[in-house]
């Protein structure tokens, strides 16, 4: 057998790489269902970027055409790449999670009060709650409770930054973007909400 010139190889292993390098997406997007309904799941190369509901974000289309508009228009479908994310989501819903590990991606959070903010929520443990307030001084701002309602309300990565776990100072649940049921659902799967009883952080 006669081995092709060497030149030959090289222009076929640099195509190759320039196939793979199109063929890899800047956002990776999937679709799951849990418990409290179907999400879209988008990731990037820095870690999970979004996790929407699909009912209340508009339709699978519009979402990744909105992640499409802020990330990239390199954005493709590729449900093996959130394995890792659905074990995670799976096991948090089993009760036998209380702690994402999974790596995020903050580009879509705006501004740099709203990272505070969703960085202070993140902080918030496991089966308790905080309040508006609280996270607004936490955040830097002690007066600037509406800003952090709006913060939190944009919040692109529920759940696993837990905007649910913070309530109105008077034990109200406030609002949630994906449904106030979802908010009492998750409150009690984590046990914070059990007969009207919450846990203040």
């Amino acid at each position: 057998m006669i081995d092709p010139p060497a030149h030959d190889v090289d222009a076929a292993r640099a195509a190759a790489l320039r196939f793979a390098t199109l063929a890899q997406p800047d956002v990776a997007y999937t679709i799951a269902e849990l418990p409290i309904g179907r999400v879209v799941l988008a990731r990037t190369a820095q870690g999970l970027v979004r996790i929407a509901y699909a009912d209340l974000n508009g339709t699978v289309d519009a979402i990744v055409e909105q992640l499409a508009d802020r990330l990239s228009p390199r954005i493709l479908e590729q449900p093996a790449r959130f394995d890792d994310v659905r074990t995670e989501l799976e096991e948090y819903f089993a009760g036998k999670r209380q702690q994402f590990s999974i790596t995020l991606d903050w580009s879509l959070i705006r501004g740099r009060f709203g990272a505070a903010v969703l960085r202070a929520t993140a902080a918030i443990p496991y089966g308790s709650v905080s309040t508006y307030g609280v996270v607004a001084a936490e955040a830097g701002n002690i007066a600037a409770s509406r800003a952090t309602g709006n913060a939190l309300g944009n919040n692109p990565i529920p759940i696993v930054i837990p905007c649910h776990r913070v309530l109105r100072s008077g034990g109200g649940l406030g609002g949630y973007t994906g449904g106030l049921e979802r908010k009492q659902a998750l409150l009690e799967l984590e046990g914070a909400l059990s007969g009207g009883q919450l846990s203040l952080a």
